[in-house]
C-alpha cells in the first residue's frame, strides 16, 4: 500500500517540478537574474538596510512558496502570486536593481488585476453568498492580525 501511495505521488511530484521550473522559476529566478545579473550595486537610497530588508522578504516569502509546492503536488492546485511579487521585491532590494523593482511592481499588478477580474468573480459566482461572505471577513492582500476569543 505505500509503495502504491509513493507512485501515486511521483507524477504530480515530477510535475511540480517542471511547472515550478517553467513558471515560477521564470518569475522569480530567471526574469530578475536577466535584469540584474544578480549582481549588487551599490544599496539604494545609500543605506544597507534595503538590502536587510530585501533579504527579509526573501526569507518570509521563501516557506510560503515551499508550502505552494507542497500543496501543489498533493492537491494538483496553488497559487505562487502572493510570494512572487515580494520575492521580487527583495531581489530588487538586495541587489539594488531598479529594473527589477519596476518588473516587481509590474508582476504586483498583473496579480491583482487576475484576481479582481477573474478568480475573485469566478468564485463568486461558484459559491455564491458563501465566497460573498469569505471577502467580508478575509481583507485580499493585508492579514488581519485580530484573534477571537473562545478558540479556533
Amino acid at each position: 500500500m505505500q509503495s502504491r501511495a509513493k507512485s501515486s505521488l511521483l507524477g504530480p511530484t515530477l510535475g511540480t517540478i517542471l511547472f515550478v521550473a517553467l513558471v515560477p522559476g521564470t518569475i522569480v529566478g530567471l526574469v530578475p537574474y536577466r535584469l540584474s545579473g544578480w549582481r549588487l550595486a551599490p544599496p539604494l537610497l545609500g543605506s544597507p538596510a534595503t538590502r536587510w530588508i530585501g533579504v527579509g522578504l526573501l526569507l518570509l516569502g521563501l516557506p510560503l512558496f515551499v508550502a505552494f509546492l507542497g500543496r501543489f503536488v498533493r492537491e494538483g492546485h496553488g497559487t505562487p502570486d502572493p510570494v512572487a511579487a515580494p520575492m521580487v521585491i527583495g531581489q530588487g532590494l538586495l541587489f539594488a536593481s531598479k529594473p527589477i523593482l519596476a518588473y516587481a511592481a509590474g508582476l504586483a499588478l498583473a496579480f491583482h488585476l487576475f484576481v479582481v477580474l477573474y478568480e475573485e468573480p469566478t468564485l463568486r459566482a461558484r459559491f455564491g453568498e458563501e465566497y460573498a461572505s469569505y471577502c467580508r471577513r478575509v481583507p485580499r492582500w493585508i492579514p488581519r492580525w485580530r484573534f477571537e476569543k473562545g478558540g479556533a
